[in-house]
This record gives structure tokens, C-alpha cells and sequence, in this order.
């Protein structure tokens, strides 16, 4: 299996019909902390985290590694998409040693299909950088959206099973799959 970081990073940024995905620079540190701080944007993901704490976590730089990508439409960063490998101490146990795709917009963004467009555009770069492997997804249920764009995406629906506190939807995608 190999390791995210084994890819080329960071890579040329990823051009779609109307956005950017790019690794991470200065001028992202603001809407990185806007995104967790947001009880719209964090709803489905445990909530949102303190505005005062994220200033003091955020480095000044967001975090730059292989599959964490920031979303830019006109200029303006958006949203983060990411690839992540789980380890075994990850809750949705299934996702444990799998890639796992995840994805923030802010609520501005939602809507205007720029989830859709960067999410595939991600899952295209990671099937050029790792043939074959598959992809993973967890969202709560009653994420309804995200369900939706699972599917959308071309995720197929392996199991329901509950985690942190509620019933999760769990998705593979394979770029092998027709």
C-alpha cells in the first residue's frame, strides 16, 4: 500500500472549468480557521472548534502534505479538499489504512457544484498518483448532501454502521470500477 507521501508534492496546481486546487499558502490561513469556526460548515463534523483556539493552532502556513488541497474559484479560497490516510485509531473502522477523501466549503460555495468539480478533479490526481487504490468516504447519514455527492461521485455504498455518536454512511470509489 503505498503512502501519500510517496507522491510528487506539491504538485502542479489542478485547473478545472472554474477553480484552482493548489497546496496551501499564507494568504488560506483565514478561511482554514473560517471553516472550522463555522457551525454551518462544521455541523456534520462534530461541531465547530473555537475561533481564539484555531488562531492559536493554525501555523501561519496551513498545513502543506500530499492530498491536502485548497480550492480557489476567481481567486478567492473557498474551501479544502483532502486525502488522508486513516490509521487504526480512526473511529470509522472500516477507513482504517484507507485513503480517505474529505472535503470543507464555505457556506457561500455551497450549491454552485464546486464540491462536485474539486472533489473529482482530487479523485483524478490520486488516480494518476496511486493506480489502482481505492478511495474511501464516511459522512453522517443525515448529511444529506454529502450523500448525494457521494454517489454522485461515483462512491458506492459498502455499509451504514454507527460512529461518534451516530449512523454513518460509508463509501469506496475506485478509479479500476466502471
Amino acid at each position: 500500500m503505498a503512502e501519500l507521501g510517496s507522491v510528487e508534492w506539491p504538485p502542479t496546481p489542478i485547473r478545472t472549468e472554474r477553480l484552482v486546487l493548489r497546496a496551501p499558502a499564507a494568504q488560506d490561513r483565514a478561511v482554514v480557521i473560517e471553516l472550522h469556526a463555522s457551525p454551518e460548515v462544521s455541523a456534520f463534523i462534530g461541531g465547530p472548534q473555537p475561533r481564539d483556539e484555531l488562531e492559536r493552532l493554525v501555523p501561519l502556513v496551513p498545513r502543506q502534505r500530499p492530498g491536502g488541497f485548497v480550492v480557489e474559484f476567481d481567486g478567492a479560497t473557498i474551501g479544502v479538499v483532502s486525502l488522508e490516510r486513516r490509521d487504526a485509531s480512526y473511529e470509522i473502522r472500516p477507513a482504517a489504512g484507507k485513503v480517505d477523501l474529505g472535503y470543507l466549503f464555505l457556506p457561500s460555495a455551497w450549491g454552485k457544484g464546486y464540491a462536485t468539480e474539486a472533489c473529482a478533479a482530487t479523485l483524478r490526481w490520486f488516480a494518476d498518483a496511486l493506480p489502482g487504490e481505492p478511495v474511501v468516504l464516511a459522512t453522517q447519514t443525515a448529511n444529506e448532501a454529502a450523500v448525494r455527492l457521494a454517489v454522485r461521485l461515483g462512491f458506492a455504498e459498502v455499509k451504514r454502521l454507527e460512529a461518534y455518536g451516530t449512523e454513518q454512511w460509508f463509501g469506496v470509489w475506485s478509479a479500476a470500477r466502471p
